[in-house]
């Protein structure tokens, strides 16, 4: 069953490589790898590794300045060899409790299951832990009672925090909890309140976060709340109040000289007093075991080795481990480890697989495309851990690399595919195109030529060798070879044949003009191939040539005849001075305007305009001056109509309108106002504002009458009157 899905996933594959389109192959190929990373990454099958590529982050860290405000007192071996028995008394712990405080730590911690007394000594233990409300003990939660670890006997509540640790699939702590419900009741972690403790002397509170009130906020920072599928966890437990543990590495020196990552003394050096005062004084002090006998060790980040076995560290560290990281981002602002929302990190793993594809397919030398991988990947490990290293980001790494290997794998294994293809259709077009008599070149996406018949190879007169591999700007005169590169780009851009006109000119400096069939043709492979047919066509263009020639003059004579035919006809319908119609084309137009009236049952207006005072103005001014008032009224008259109108100039200062397909006589009478409001603006003539004023006679088919001379002699009559009643005025017949 297996083979058959490999069998069809493999088809399908190969299927998709060769339905890629020429403009798309590197993003649907990236996106085609990146889906499947994806997909792998949300069952599961990459979270060992990236979980392993941040344990090698945490140990790539470089250290950090020592943590002055934590000590361990540690319970080892050598002194469990000592007093010969586990647990210790309540007398050891009870003066060990005394010699610590009598030294003034902000808070101590004591990371050892006291849930039943240890005789003798139960008492002064019990008096000891009320003198002493900077101590904290610890309980171990369950849901089930029976695994539950009861808090130590004689402490209050308060002074009690769960040590419980959160173990990832491979057994290692790389979360810490904060807060956990048991039966609606929330209790807090043994290292938050020991953090707590401390920030108290520093005015530090636990309040809600302004941006999301369901996180915690501590002095400089928001602690985010672990979710399932956070970094390269998928389905995770994400239950209580967890936290993406940014695990701090400081150095110090044990007393026993032994490396560690904080203070550690003795608890025989307490007891003796052999211990500095400093190593105490206002700092956190965290008692817990580091014998290897009571097996209380867990495997964090720091604890894998590319070489030789991982190294468990006590409990107890682990402990200060967490202590440290809250109160170093509380106070310095120390970043806390982040993780992408979901839609960058999906969108990061695809920039990669793109990068891949793209840098694969256009470096095709082995040595530097090698080179360019290598170098990529050393970018993106570097660039993911100095994100985490200053931002306390964890970026998918592993998802990236693997998507931007495959990617490179899938195109170098296509390119191989392609060049293989290739060659055979180069054998294959030599083969065929040397048994045509015409002139046949092949060009590849590079416009050069990478195939040439005998008859291209006369035409041009090169031999084949010294042109295969070169491109036209290496033999034609440029003006020729961008007009070469720019028909191959079309082909190949619309993948549609082409047939071009174009001159060639051969390698003894003559000049052909030819004709060029382009088309495109791919193979299995994908690989393009623009294939060149030409026809020499000089003797055809020289006749063509002559035809044109021929036809130009013809067209010219021609022409001069209609220009010659239309001034005519213009100076028979128009006025030599306004430039408007005239009295020929005034009646042509309305025995037309009302036979169309007629037919479509309209309204049509006729104007009669005569200016008032136009005499005068000739007398006075000269007939120049009486021209240009003339062919001003004019300009005025044609701005004032529709387009549908007509108007038209009889002679002297006598003007006709012709209004076609009126609704009603209101808007003669409209159009006849707007004339005499235009005609009564000044014109300045000779220096003189002159103002003129009309009167206008309207009729209107078919009320007054329904033939052209009737109609003209009642709006005659009708000017006429208006001119007798005052004029610069309009009257209807």
């Amino acid at each position: 069953m297996n083979q058959q899905l490999g069998k069809h996933f493999v088809k399908l594959i190969f299927k998709l490589k060769q339905s890629l389109s020429r403009g798309h192959r590197e993003l649907i190929t990236a996106a085609s790898v990146a889906v499947c990373v994806l997909l792998l990454h949300s069952i599961g099958l990459l979270q060992s590794l990236e979980l392993a590529g941040l344990d090698q982050f945490f140990r790539l860290r470089p250290n950090e300045p020592p943590e002055d405000r934590i000590t361990i007192v540690v319970i080892d071996e050598p002194y469990l060899k000592e007093v010969r028995s586990w647990p210790i008394s309540d007398t050891k712990i009870t003066q060990l409790l005394q010699k610590l405080n009598a030294h003034k730590p902000r808070a101590i911690g004591l990371d050892i299951y006291r849930n039943f007394p240890v005789e003798p000594g139960n008492q002064e233990l019990h008096n000891t832990y009320k003198l002493m409300p900077n101590l904290i003990g610890i309980e171990l939660l369950a849901n089930d009672k029976n695994v539950n670890v009861s808090p130590p006997l004689g402490l209050n509540q308060d002074q009690v925090g769960f040590n419980n640790v959160v173990y990832d699939l491979d057994g290692k702590v790389r979360r810490s909890l904060l807060y956990w419900h048991v039966n609606n009741q929330v209790h807090e972690s043994f290292a938050l309140k020991l953090a707590l403790l401390y920030l108290k002397s520093e005015n530090i509170t636990p309040t809600k976060a302004k941006n999301n009130p369901e996180y915690l906020q501590l002095g400089k920072a928001v602690f985010t709340r672990f979710q399932t599928n956070d970094g390269a966890y998928v389905g995770a437990d994400a239950g209580g109040y967890q936290l993406l543990t940014n695990f701090p590495k400081p150095t110090c020196q044990s007393s026993s000289g032994e490396f560690c990552n904080f203070r550690q003394v003795s608890i025989r050096d307490v007891l003796t007093d052999n211990v500095q005062e400093e190593f105490i004084k206002d700092r956190i002090i965290l008692i817990g075991s580091t014998a290897p006998s009571l097996q209380d060790f867990v495997f964090i980040p720091y604890s894998s080795s590319l070489m030789g076995m991982a190294k468990p560290v006590p409990g107890i560290q682990l402990q200060a481990y967490f202590i440290s990281e809250l109160i170093s981002a509380a106070l310095q602002g120390r970043p806390l480890l982040k993780v992408w929302p979901d839609l960058w990190e999906n969108l990061w793993i695809f920039i990669w697989s793109y990068l891949g594809t793209v840098m694969t397919w256009r470096i095709r030398h082995a040595t530097q495309s090698l080179f360019s991988i290598l170098v990529s990947c050393l970018v993106l490990t570097l660039s993911t851990y100095l994100a985490f290293l200053y931002g306390g980001w964890w970026i998918p790494l592993i998802p990236s690399l693997f998507s931007f290997g495959s990617s490179a794998i899938w195109i170098t294994t296509h390119i191989a595919h392609i060049q293989e293809e290739w060659k055979r259709s180069k054998e294959f077009l030599h083969h065929v195109i040397n048994t045509i008599p015409d002139p046949i070149f092949v060009k590849n996406e590079q416009h050069q030529w990478i195939v040439l018949n005998e008859a291209y190879c006369r035409f041009i007169g090169y031999p084949n060798k010294l042109l295969i591999e070169k491109s036209d700007y290496d033999f034609f005169p440029k003006h020729e070879a961008d007009v070469f590169r720019q028909q191959d780009d079309l082909v190949f851009r619309t993948q549609k044949r082409q047939e071009h006109e174009e001159e060639f000119t051969n390698a003894h400096g003559q000049t052909h003009q030819i004709a060029t069939k382009r088309s495109l043709h791919k193979d299995s492979a994908g690989n393009l191939f623009l294939v060149g047919v030409i026809r020499d066509i000089t003797q055809r263009k020289l006749m063509e040539e002559q035809l044109k020639r021929t036809a130009a003059e013809l067209l010219s004579s021609n022409k001069e005849l209609k220009l010659k035919e239309d001034h005519l006809r213009h100076l028979a319908y128009h006025d030599a001075l306004t430039g408007l119609s005239n009295r020929k084309f005034f009646a042509e137009q309305l025995c037309e305007s009302l036979h169309w009236a007629q037919h479509n049952n309209l309204l049509l207006g006729l104007l009669f305009i005569d200016l008032d005072g136009f005499k005068q103005i000739n007398d006075t001014l000269g007939h120049e001056a009486g021209d240009r008032l003339l062919i001003t009224i004019a300009r005025r008259l044609s701005s004032s109509l529709r387009t549908s109108d007509t108007v038209c100039r009889l002679g002297g200062d006598e003007f006709t309108v012709i209004l076609r397909a009126i609704p009603n006589v209101e808007i003669a009478a409209k159009i006849a106002a707007n004339i005499l409001t235009s005609i009564s603006k000044p014109v300045v003539l000779e220096g003189y504002a002159i103002r003129v004023s009309a009167s206008i006679g309207i009729s209107v088919y078919p009320y007054n009458s329904q033939d052209s001379e009737t109609l003209m002699k009642q709006a005659d009559a009708a000017m006429y009157r208006a001119k007798h009643l005052g004029k610069n005025r309009y009257e209807f017949a």
